[in-house]
């Protein structure tokens, strides 16, 4: 009875990227880029105004990304957008103190 194997990719968690970038940052260029479009399309310098935003904007995120985790912007606009500390319970909408014990009578 022989070994049946299957080869399988050595890296299960490798990120899909396109040009080297993210699918978020992939989706940001290309939502920029039709905004642009639809604004400034019919003008004589559609060049300038739809192309050259986009173009300088995938640059930044190419060499400003590089070395970085992934998902290192969504992660950097959770933490600037959330409060700034976190707590384990919600806040009380009413104070209630605690119950107090009844005295003892001392001899």
């Amino acid at each position: 009875m022989a070994l049946h194997s299957t080869p399988v990719s050595r890296c299960l968690d490798k990120r899909l990227k396109l040009f080297g970038l993210e699918i978020p940052d992939v989706l940001l260029v290309f939502i920029t880029l039709s905004i642009l479009n639809f604004l400034f399309g019919q003008t004589n310098m559609k060049l300038l105004l739809v192309w050259c935003p986009p173009v300088i904007l995938a640059l930044v995120l190419y060499f400003g990304k590089r070395g970085k985790p992934d998902n290192y912007l969504i992660h950097w606009l959770r933490y600037q957008v959330l409060p700034g500390h976190f707590s384990a319970f919600k806040e009380p909408s009413t104070i209630v103190p605690p119950p107090k014990l009844p005295k003892r009578k001392t001899a």
